[in-house]
């Protein structure tokens, strides 16, 4: 459990998450500790070995990135889609997705160059879960950066956001030079102006829900 793992962290034999999965070889050592016999040290390494299977966003949360939680960690799961799609996420990528602020882009970012290594390694040792895609599904905005502006007619925010997720895509919260596309409803503002600064596609609804299909 996790009070084990922060007991042998504090005996030296954990310092990040990769000598987690290194354990196995000091089994013996482990049932010499006071208290702690063989049936437990069996129960605890039968957990990590299945830890291995866990899904993306729970490998990605046990990493233990400044601000990443669960919420955070499924969303850059859902992104990324691997651990290797994070490992190559750069800060532009990251502070368009909404929910994502600069704060986490940026410790992220950090993350990523201080520990490149040690995510490819934990790779190297079977833990690469991976966010399937549905090959038949239309992946028009894959990896692409979706921004809605103004008002929509047949589609609330949520459900147009769920279309261009569906798809692929990112539904960003403001437009930059990264922007794919811009989905503009009636009233639509600044965004649109932006948009039209930075030669930024711009589509109606209509013209969205075609793309969809």
């Amino acid at each position: 459990g996790d009070k084990l793992i922060e007991r042998l962290y504090k005996l030296g034999y954990v310092r990040d998450i990769l000598d987690i999965y290194h354990l196995k070889n000091y089994k013996n050592d482990l049932m010499a500790l006071d208290d702690l016999g063989e049936k437990s040290v069996n129960v605890l390494l039968d957990n990590i070995e299945a830890s291995k299977n866990n899904s993306l966003d729970k490998v990605i949360s046990a990493l233990g990135i400044r601000y990443v939680g669960g919420k955070v960690a499924k969303i850059l799961a859902r992104e990324f889609k691997s651990l290797d799609g994070l490992l190559n996420a750069k800060y532009e990528d990251l502070v368009v997705i909404r929910d994502i602020g600069d704060a986490i882009a940026l410790s992220v970012v950090s993350y990523v160059s201080t520990n490149y290594e040690l995510v490819k390694d934990l790779i190297a040792l079977g833990i690469d879960p991976k966010v399937e895609i549905n090959e038949d599904e239309n992946q028009i905005f894959l990896n692409k950066s979706v921004v809605l502006t103004g008002k929509l007619e047949a589609l609330t925010r949520e459900e147009a956001s769920a279309l261009i997720e569906k798809h692929g895509g990112r539904a960003a919260t403001s437009v930059s030079k990264q922007t794919y596309l811009v989905v503009a409803g009636s009233d639509a503002g600044s965004k649109l102006t932006k948009a039209k600064e930075l030669g930024i596609k711009v589509i109606n609804e209509q013209e969205f829900l075609e793309m969809c299909k």
